[in-house]
């Protein structure tokens, strides 16, 4: 017997419960930052600065990785019932996170490398008015990761194709929006080039040392490396269905279904999108249920969006 679980009607409608939210957000930190951005160059062209043009050009580069995550939820927000996506168009985000940590990794192999060359060959600063840049851009940044940070305080009501959850239930790692971690992170690395820049510029600035500008440059590109790196392996993960030694969601599909007449011979647990998995359930019986049995004693599983059952008599 086998059986998959349909809902009335099927829908394979696998979004993020914060995807409404996430997208208008990633809109709205688009949008300041585009305005930044233009503000920057514009005020470095006409007073000639520039740290003031090279920092909005900079601040493109994460309007446009912003933009990957803004459209990524728009195209899985419109074709979430489009049935050639077998699963739906969950995991979408989690393509669009990592085309932009590659992008992420990038502009560190930039920041990195413009600071090797300026540690070689210092230009001049103009203290005052970069001051007057990182500051106003730190803003900015602060302003857009407050906006993105991930909200946690709706995960516990969502009503899935599988079942409602009005319980606390447990919570699997790996279910957040890495999409919007993505665009965060692109925030994030923002505010830290302006943070060291500040530093370097406040330093800098009474000591004399020209050399510390260069060298926090090559520390953010460093730090962002990492946080590029984190990203590939985490949405890279989602991509390909690994599912982490660490994740307990198996281990309870494992413990509900334990039963001394039944023997699981093949479980397959992947993720859908944020907060749904998917799971395929191989059991062999001596005394063979339904699969709609199996799948009640699933119920509880909070992150279990799509179950397909299959038994066999031993």
């Amino acid at each position: 017997m086998t059986d998959t679980h349909f809902s009335n009607p099927h829908s394979h409608v696998f979004l993020g419960e914060g995807h409404a939210r996430n997208e208008r957000r990633t809109w709205i930190v688009i949008a300041l930052t585009a305005t930044m951005m233009v503000a920057e160059i514009t005020a470095g062209t006409i007073y000639g600065s520039m740290a003031l043009t090279a920092d909005g050009w900079h601040m493109s580069t994460h309007a446009a990785a912003m933009l990957i995550a803004a459209l990524a939820y728009l195209y899985a927000r419109r074709h979430a019932d489009d049935p050639r996506f077998t699963f739906g168009t969950g995991k979408l985000g989690d393509l669009a996170a990592f085309a932009s940590a590659v992008v992420l990794a990038l502009i560190a192999l930039l920041i990195g490398w413009e600071s090797v060359v300026r540690l070689y060959n210092p230009t001049a600063i103009n203290f005052h008015q970069a001051m007057i840049v990182a500051v106003i851009g730190l803003l900015v940044n602060l302003a857009s990761a407050w906006l993105l940070k991930e909200d946690h305080g709706h995960h516990h009501h969502r009503h899935d194709g599988h079942h409602a959850h009005g319980h606390d239930g447990h919570h699997h790692g790996h279910g957040g929006d890495n999409n919007l971690r993505a665009a965060y992170l692109h925030v994030m690395a923002d505010a830290l080039t302006s943070v060291l820049a500040i530093a370097a510029l406040l330093l800098g600035g009474a000591f004399g040392w020209s050399w510390l500008d260069p060298a926090m440059g090559i520390v953010g590109a460093l730090v962002i490396a990492r946080w590029s790196f984190g990203l590939v392996r985490q949405s890279g993960a989602v991509l390909v269905d690994f599912v982490p030694g660490s994740e307990s969601l198996p281990a309870e599909i494992r413990e509900a279904l334990r039963n001394p007449d039944d023997e699981i011979t093949d479980l397959h647990v992947w993720q859908l999108g944020p907060g749904h998995h998917g799971a395929v359930v191989s059991l062999r019986s001596s005394d063979p249920q339904e699969p709609a049995h199996y799948r009640s004693k699933l119920a509880h599983v909070h992150e279990l969006s799509h179950v397909t059952v299959e038994v066999e008599r031993a």
